[in-house]
């Protein structure tokens, strides 16, 4: 296990991606938000702040859908 800071809020955390067991390996992310957090972040977050991202993008409608009329 690696120590390990997150880039989004700071928080210490261990990493064990090098190890090959690390507690993100069971999460699953949209491809727009690994995009996103590829292109914002240059290191691994903590499971709360991937917990808090998954959440908001989960809440956030896609785009490029057009609205509909109502």
């Amino acid at each position: 296990m690696l120590d390990a800071r997150c880039p989004r809020c700071g928080g210490g955390f261990e990493c064990g991606m090098q190890a090959g067991h690390c507690a993100c390996f069971g999460i699953r992310l949209s491809e727009r938000l690994r995009a996103e957090l590829a292109e914002r972040y240059s290191g691994c977050l903590c499971m709360p702040c991937l917990r808090e991202l998954i959440d908001a993008n989960a809440r956030q409608p896609l785009t490029d859908t057009p609205p509909t009329a109502g």
